[in-house]
């Protein structure tokens, strides 16, 4: 008996070594090694090369000079990274039929230049809460908006997103997509930070 519970105590500890200390370390340093950026969560910095975000977390740009993103549900405040989630509310839910009918009313009336419909990923919210991308229809829809906060051609801005547009993946994979930290980023270096 004891000879059995010395060999399951030794077979435990190498088990924990292994898998809990080993693996992961080695898993870090491969990580670190092959992919430094990813690994230390693809942030992103301003010019003054202050982070300012990850490509990997959405967030909230209300301000009429920057492209804006999806509604988010995560957290009370939407866009928080400790709370990410969906509403978890169905087609059927009366909620959601008013939370929707709440962002379109205020994407129109912040964009009177942009035809209708107005693209699907700007009035829901991703399954995160927390989408950092756009369709590049999205992205092209405000357009208008940004061009006349910033005072330039709206030709001048469709370049621009259609300069940061991200194709699938193998090309199959997903949707064409645009970044919009990288998006207010580009714009903030062309054309001026907006003040405060």
């Amino acid at each position: 008996m004891w000879k059995s519970f010395i060999t399951g105590l030794r077979v435990s500890a190498v088990t924990l070594l292994l898998t809990g200390v080993a693996y992961p370390l080695v898993g870090t340093a491969l990580a670190q090694l092959l992919f430094p950026r990813q690994a230390a969560g693809s942030l992103r910095a301003d010019d003054l090369d202050r982070i300012v975000g990850s490509d990997l977390i959405g967030q909230r740009f209300s301000r009429s000079g920057y492209f804006h993103g999806r509604p988010s549900a995560a957290g009370d405040e939407g866009y928080d990274a400790t709370a990410s989630g969906g509403s978890n509310l169905g087609v059927t839910s009366k909620r959601l039929r008013e939370r929707a009918a709440t962002e379109l009313a205020r994407l129109v009336a912040e964009n009177p230049e942009a035809s209708l419909p107005v693209p699907s990923d700007l009035v829901t919210a991703s399954a995160s809460g927390l989408d950092p991308d756009l369709s590049p229809e999205a992205a092209l829809w405000q357009v208008a908006r940004v061009a006349r906060a910033r005072k330039v051609t709206p030709e001048r801005l469709r370049d621009l997103v259609e300069s940061h547009v991200q194709e699938r993946e193998i090309g199959f994979l997903g949707e064409p997509r645009i970044n919009l930290l990288a998006l207010n980023l580009a714009l903030d270096r062309q054309l001026g930070t907006l003040p405060p």
